[in-house]
């Protein structure tokens, strides 16, 4: 599927293959990315794709060992960027004996928040993340899916410009799930840019404007996700007999693929550029002088594109 056409007028992260290597181990090849102001942007592979080291380079937590990469306008780490950013890490630890805004209230402190201000966000990000009632209460006490909120509070407490979330619906339930899509979306309105890492595609499906897919370290594609919508359609047809006539004129549709034929089961799969092209599909298998029984559409998936990309083959890590 074709690359969009990115603004490169106002990048909030842009790198030209960033690359780190430990000793003989090559943990990231070729991270080149492009992110526009205002954009969730998803991040996937498998596990050790490299992606958690790629986060830490975008955080100034892991130096380079070759490439270029520029997070806000300035090199990843700088303090006054930092500034500017949430990031809830996948595997993070809280102070558990500390109640919950006194923990929004160590962060607020370390932002430099004035006390003031410090209130009113915690508050709010409380609010947002429905913890409001669990204000005084201790983390030790916190479900998984209620450090997860609380996470996610802490990462959003300076009003970020950028937003790196590491797996952050991980640990919740649908109804967390759909808080979270939600906070998605406001943040886009309000033209924040998240950087979204999750391996539950469909929540990626669901809130993201472009994905890029990584694996052995070095990005292979980048989609846009309203393509995926609006484009191709994978149509498995199912007719009495598979018959030479048939394959030839199915392969010779415009804008129409030949996946697979099974002559025994009298199965075919389709891939078609257009909806509009499906009556046609139809009359062919019938001028063709074959039975049709079945004619079955389906868009493709963010999982079926993963699977495409990335390959079938269990990672094993």
């Amino acid at each position: 599927m074709p690359q969009s056409a990115v603004c490169m007028t106002d990048l909030v992260i842009d790198t030209r293959a960033l690359r780190k290597v430990y000793g003989r181990k090559t943990a990231v090849a070729d991270l080149t990315l492009q992110v526009p102001r205002g954009e969730v942007f998803g991040f996937l592979g498998p596990n050790g794709a490299g992606k958690s080291t790629s986060v830490k380079m975008l955080l100034g937590l892991v130096i380079p060992s070759s490439g270029s990469a520029r997070v806000l306008g300035a090199e990843p780490g700088a303090a006054a960027v930092m500034a500017r950013i949430g990031f809830l890490p996948e595997h993070f630890r809280f102070h558990e004996w500390m109640r919950a805004g006194e923990l929004l209230d160590l962060h607020g402190r370390l932002y430099g928040m004035p006390s003031d201000a410090r209130r009113r966000r915690i508050s709010d990000v409380l609010e947002l993340v429905g913890l409001t009632e669990h204000t005084r209460r201790p983390l030790t006490d916190f479900s998984k899916g209620m450090l997860q909120r609380i996470g996610l509070a802490q990462a959003l407490l300076n009003d970020p410009e950028l937003v790196f979330l590491d797996e952050p619906t991980s640990a919740l339930d649908p109804f967390g799930r759909i808080l979270v899509r939600s906070l998605l979306h406001d943040l886009k309105s309000r033209g924040t840019t998240v950087f979204l890492n999750s391996h539950l595609l469909g929540e990626v499906e669901a809130t993201c404007d472009r994905v890029a897919f990584i694996k052995e370290g070095r990005v292979l594609q980048t989609i846009v996700l309203r393509d995926l919508h609006a484009g191709k359609l994978r149509v498995e047809l199912r007719v009495d007999a598979m018959t030479p006539a048939l394959h030839s004129a199915l392969s010779a549709l415009p804008a129409t693929e030949l996946l697979t034929a099974e002559p025994e089961s009298g199965l075919l799969q389709l891939m078609v550029a257009d909806e509009e092209l499906l009556p046609e599909i139809a009359a062919t298998v019938l001028a063709s002088g074959a039975r049709l029984y079945a004619l079955t559409p389906q868009r493709l998936t963010l999982e079926q594109i993963f699977l495409d990309v990335i390959g079938r083959e269990d990672s094993g890590q």
